[in-house]
């Protein structure tokens, strides 16, 4: 059903990088989750009634919940897709980061009072009544949720929508507690056990659970997070393929929303080369970035030095040197500046933020091992960075 509506109002469907397009499947999926949630709500609200389940009437409200992050997903998307202006010159992409943890404090206060009511239930038990209406209601709604997962998890992996993710994570724990409310009211039926309330908290800490994960999927892109590596192997690619440039660094992202991303990064190119040249080089690698990924791209050159041997066989004693500390520590920027007494070797290193030397005893590390390989002459001037990228 979802396909044929894509079908038919989404012009441009493939065009997932694009704002508008994002806004049409967006808000065309949660006009459908509004829609299938209010049914279900209904109907598993009839069923509770009839049945005095609270497992069942808790399920329910659950679906009305899911009406309301539906919504709010609509409304979301509708904000995401507006054009950036004099107080968001960097656009409102976010908006999708925002909607899907709005979705996911939604879920976390539903469990909780799912809760909260089954343990009322369990502590004053009441007989759950049993007809084959209530059992038809409940396997309908399965197959309902199921069907939503799927589709929001479809094209929330297509679209790369986090908003979208959560939703469908939803969709697939209310599944499961539908399933487990299903289960329940059987055992009741035919073994007259009243677990209807241990039910309702079962199903309650298991969309808790969906809550905290669809939460900590949208805090991390709104925090910050490193880029996919796939999307910096692409960068390095684009970049590296003008053979003027010898290198890159410092590779920083600046994610502002789905489409909406911001990069710089250092290139590093021959000291001795033509500025003007060099420099229309990069400008052209701006725009190649520009064009291929979507993104704004701002390159800063770094000259370094390509043909003094003297210089490139300290540069590769220090490589050596720092390689042979932990293999994971990488160095960029690499300059000499010669002096009568003593000699500078100038350069930044990168670590990763879990490296268990502190910057400190690296440094006094990095200075010794230079001294007992190349003399008391030569001093490190190091510049300690940290790696951006996983």
């Amino acid at each position: 059903m979802v396909s044929l509506l894509i079908n038919i109002f989404i012009r441009d469907k493939e065009e997932v990088k694009s704002p508008k397009v994002r806004q049409q499947y967006g808000m065309l999926c949660g006009l459908v989750g509004i829609i299938l949630n209010i049914l279900l709500f209904l109907g598993k609200f009839a069923a509770g009634i009839m049945s005095r389940s609270i497992s069942i009437t808790a399920d329910a409200f659950n679906n009305l919940s899911d009406a309301g992050s539906s919504c709010v997903t609509l409304v979301g998307f509708k904000m995401a897709g507006a054009k950036p202006d004099v107080d968001h010159p960097f656009g409102h992409g976010r908006m999708e980061y925002i909607t899907g943890l709005i979705i996911s404090g939604a879920i976390i206060i539903m469990a909780f009072e799912l809760v909260k009511s089954s343990v009322e239930k369990i502590i004053h038990p009441q007989p759950v009544e049993f007809n084959l209406l209530t059992l038809c209601i409940l396997l309908v709604s399965i197959l309902v949720k199921m069907y939503m997962a799927f589709y929001n998890y479809t094209i929330g992996k297509k679209l790369d929508s986090a908003a979208m993710r959560a939703t469908a994570t939803d969709s697939l724990s209310d599944t499961c507690a539908t399933a487990v409310v299903l289960g329940g009211t059987l055992v009741g039926k035919y073994t007259g056990m009243q677990i209807d309330g241990w039910c309702g908290v079962l199903v309650g800490l298991f969309i808790f659970y969906a809550g905290i994960c669809a939460a900590r999927e949208t805090l991390n892109p709104l925090l910050g997070q490193p880029p996919e590596e796939d999307f910096v192997r692409q960068i390095e690619n684009i970049v590296l393929a003008h053979e003027e440039i010898c290198g890159i660094h410092d590779l920083l992202v600046h994610d502002y929303g789905p489409g909406r991303r911001m990069i710089s990064l250092h290139a590093e190119v021959p000291a001795d080369g033509n500025i003007l040249e060099l420099h229309d080089v990069v400008d052209n690698a701006e725009m190649e970035l520009r064009e291929n990924l979507s993104c704004d791209a701002v390159i800063h050159m770094d000259p370094v030095v390509t043909e003094d041997e003297y210089i490139l066989k300290l540069k590769g004693i220090i490589e050596e040197l720092v390689k042979e500390i932990d293999a994971v520590i990488t160095m960029h920027d690499f300059r000499v500046v010669t002096g009568q007494t003593h000699t500078n070797l100038i350069f930044d290193v990168v670590v990763p933020y879990e490296f268990p030397i502190n910057d400190d005893t690296l440094l006094e590390n990095i200075q010794m091992q230079v001294k007992k390989r190349m003399g008391d002459n030569y001093f490190v001037v190091i510049q300690v960075d940290k790696a951006y990228l996983r």
